[in-house]
């Protein structure tokens, strides 16, 4: 069992999500080179003081979003019904928290929803920029590393010695991705729940 966070910490998260909201939404209208922290801060409400006390750059605030949010995933990993096989685990955990993170932000068009062309066109934009990729890979390994922790604590393996946890955390890492990039391409538009489950099943028949 899990302690239930502080008021304190709920209010430090709630505040980190929206400034990491904010640098998204901000990236995606004007592109990163047009976005400053102060910008950032008048969006998210808060002083470029607070800002830069949670984010040491533009890029990290964006790709806190993809960090929080595997691991979030790990964590309803570890929730899921304990006779439920991994991937399925996974599978459902992955859509959960893809829709918190939807629930979060409900003006923002998200992976639960119908993917908006300028929007998705946006998002491609930023993610190709240089300044984001190293925040980016850093924030893969961490979510490798909690969801393989995740997964050696539900199937009785070791996390360090093992090669099933960090093989299965891989796998599940970048059948994510492909799904996300997949469903913010399609034309016409899909759903991201099929593409996943999709993905997921590619993903359990080839291991």
């Amino acid at each position: 069992m899990t302690e239930r966070p502080s008021l304190r910490e709920r209010r430090r998260q709630e505040t980190r999500t929206a400034i990491s909201w904010a640098a998204i939404r901000l990236a995606v209208e004007r592109g990163l080179d047009n976005v400053t922290i102060e910008d950032i801060a008048n969006e998210a409400g808060v002083s470029p003081r607070t800002v830069n006390n949670y984010f040491s750059s533009k890029a990290e605030a964006i790709a806190a979003r993809h960090h929080d949010r595997a691991i979030g995933i790990a964590e309803r990993v570890r929730a899921r019904p304990a006779d439920e096989p991994i991937w399925e685990a996974i599978t459902q955990a992955a859509l959960a928290r893809f829709e918190a993170d939807h629930t979060e932000q409900t003006d923002q068009t998200g992976p639960v929803s119908t993917p908006d062309p300028e929007w998705t066109q946006g998002v491609q934009l930023m993610m190709a920029e240089p300044a984001l990729q190293g925040e980016f890979q850093k924030a893969n390994v961490a979510a490798e590393i909690a969801l393989s922790q995740a997964v050696a604590d539900r199937t009785g393996t070791d996390a360090d010695h093992d090669l099933y946890p960090l093989l299965v955390a891989t796998a599940a890492g970048a059948a994510i991705r492909a799904a996300m990039a997949h469903w913010a391409r399609a034309d016409p538009p899909v759903s991201f729940r099929e593409v996943l489950r999709e993905v997921f099943s590619a993903v359990t028949v080839e291991l």
